[in-house]
This record gives C-alpha cells, structure tokens and sequence, in this order.
C-alpha cells in the first residue's frame, strides 16, 4: 500500500527557511513513472499547486513561489522535498505532497497525497 509522510512545517518569521518532507513507502521512486507535487491550501481558497517535478527531473513552480521554493526528489530515500526561502506571510497554508502516476506492476492506484502540514509564517 502507497503511503505519503509528512514531516517539517510549522511558525517560522518572514524571510525564514523551513524545508517540508515527504517520505514515500509502497513503490520505489527509481521504479515508478510519476509526477511528485506539493499543492497548498488556505480556508475559503482553491488548493494551488506549488511544485511539480516529474520523473526526468523537470520541475515547474507557481509564479508565486519561483526563485524562493525548490522542489526536489531523492530516490535513495524514497522522499520528496520543498524547500522554502525568503517566506512570506501570503505562503502561510497546508502544504501537501501527491503523487500521480504509475507506481509499479503491484500497485492499482495512482493518485496519493501525504496528511498535510501547517505552515505559518509570521512575525
């Protein structure tokens, strides 16, 4: 069974760093075909996606987030990554994992998302 684990989050000041974590168990990364994303989500607002990086190594970013957000994969340990710099208040919100895509031979599914966690950014 395909599980997303989140770690990292939390209060962190405008112009802080955290760097959120997902650990994936149930497939192996350097096996599967699948597209790794961090969506975030405000109370009252539509979840915007982040971060994408695909299997090859191509990431996209909201226009929001790019130069200060790096998203990243490690097929060693199985886990996603985002790094945020330069926070802001306005990126305060539940931040997610997912992956999409093909997952290997003993997989069915191909949709998944970690728990969420918070992340506030404020004074």
């Amino acid at each position: 069974q395909v599980q997303l684990v989140q770690s990292g989050g939390g209060l962190v000041q405008p112009g802080g760093s955290l760097t959120l974590s997902c650990a994936a168990s149930g497939f192996t990364f350097s096996r599967a075909i699948v597209n790794l994303m961090w969506y975030r989500q405000v109370p009252g607002k539509e979840r915007e996606l982040v971060a994408r990086t695909n299997s090859a190594g191509r990431t996209n970013y909201a226009d929001s987030v790019k130069g200060r957000f790096t998203i990243s994969r490690d097929n060693v340990k199985n886990s996603e990554y985002l790094q945020m710099n330069s926070l802001k208040p306005e990126d305060t919100a539940v931040y997610l994992c997912h992956a999409a895509g093909w997952f290997g031979p003993d997989v069915t599914g191909n949709d998944y998302w970690g728990q969420g966690t918070q992340v506030t950014v404020s004074t």
